[in-house]
């Protein structure tokens, strides 16, 4: 089984934007992204606070990552219930903290595939998701992450964006067990 952990000299990396920031956090910033979507394969965000702006702006996810929590803590019950929609099927994956583990990878993968609007509900933390959804995605989706306090970060998946994240998450192996 494959673990990826973060690094300490890669972090400075994952902070560096990977995509478009819209400022501001709420419906106004999710109708401002959704304004300037090109008609993208696929819409993928991570995070509650962008999950939830963007299904009460009208738009459903493709593949949603939700922990429950907002900034390291409980988010409020109303995001907690928003970010559910009944077209969603639901998925639970284990991920702690600055890790990316085989099982998030696989329903990643699988997710990408599905032709029906899957929300992956992260029993840990769901930050790093981005990495494998943006490496994953197919070309011309998109993927949306929250950035706190600051609003909400739009990559383009393009060939060369993909390849560039694929070498970070490369460069986090950190444990194979037989």
């Amino acid at each position: 089984m494959k673990i990826y952990c973060l690094p300490d000299e890669l972090k400075s990396e994952l902070r560096k934007l990977h995509g478009e920031l819209y400022r501001g956090d709420g419906q106004d910033t999710a109708r401002q992204i959704i304004k300037n979507l090109k008609n993208p394969t696929k819409i993928i965000t991570v995070g509650d606070i962008v999950t939830f702006n963007l299904l009460n702006a009208g738009i459903v996810p493709d593949v949603s990552f939700v922990d429950d929590r907002t900034k390291r803590i409980p988010a409020a019950d109303h995001i907690m219930h928003g970010t559910k929609h009944p077209r969603f099927r639901t998925i639970v994956v284990e991920n702690p903290p600055g890790i990316l583990t085989e099982g998030l990878l696989s329903e990643v993968s699988k997710a990408m595939d599905s032709d029906n609007p899957v929300r992956i509900f992260v029993k840990g933390e769901e930050d790093l998701a981005a990495l494998p959804a943006i490496a994953m995605a197919p070309l011309s989706s998109v993927v949306i992450y929250g950035l706190p306090d600051e609003g909400a970060v739009v990559v383009k998946v393009t060939r060369d964006k993909k390849k560039e994240i694929q070498s970070l998450i490369d460069k986090m192996k950190c444990m194979e067990e037989e």
